[in-house]
């Protein structure tokens, strides 16, 4: 799962800096704010504010010191960095500007300091990423209790789809976010069920 997922996130790069997916992107942009009313963008811009870089890392950090797995936790730390740097060097090297203002519908006064650094690209979703990444341990962590992972999944498909919704990054973004965390979130797994673990 990890190798293909990875191989997608890396086609897809691909299609991005060769801008093979602009009229998708701005096709399901339109899409999915004509079927998503205005009067949920406030509660989907919290979820926004949930999947920000302080929150979601304080959530991995809260949750490897309670779980006290330490090469383990180590290792699923280092490939959740790993991750936002591949973020950033997306973000920074390819040339793909996010879309334009007329579809930022965020409803909130409150961002955090991590939202202005911006690079003037979109691709990969960093909140993607990090949502898929945690979303993948936590489904795991809890796989013989549905009624704790089927919210956590649906708590995620809401997250990608308000990245769209609200206007703050493509749906290729998203799609990019989801590989490279769903990549990195199986490799975290291959390795902790590999030896004991607390997780």
């Amino acid at each position: 799962i990890s190798l293909i997922s990875l191989a997608g996130f890396f086609v897809l790069s691909v299609l991005v800096k060769k801008q093979l997916v602009s009229q998708f992107d701005f096709n399901s942009t339109v899409r999915v704010q004509n079927h998503i009313p205005q009067k949920i963008d406030p509660l989907l811009s919290a979820l926004s504010l949930v999947g920000s870089f302080e929150i979601m890392s304080f959530v991995l950090l809260l949750w490897l010191i309670i779980s006290r797995a330490r090469l383990p936790g180590l290792a699923v730390l280092a490939l959740y960095v790993l991750g936002m740097v591949i973020e950033l060097a997306g973000k920074i090297y390819l040339s793909h500007s996010g879309p334009p203002f007329m579809f930022f519908r965020y409803d909130l006064d409150f961002i955090f300091p991590s939202s202005y650094v911006q690079t003037g690209n979109s691709f990969p979703s960093g909140h993607a990423y990090r949502a898929v990444f945690l979303a993948v341990l936590f489904i795991y962590r809890f796989r013989r209790k549905f009624i704790v992972s089927l919210p956590i999944s649906l708590l995620v498909i809401a997250m990608l789809v308000s990245r769209v919704s609200l206007g703050e990054h493509w749906a290729s973004d998203v799609l990019g976010g989801t590989l490279l965390g769903l990549s990195l979130a199986s490799l975290s797994l291959s390795y902790l069920t590999s030896r004991p673990h607390r997780l």
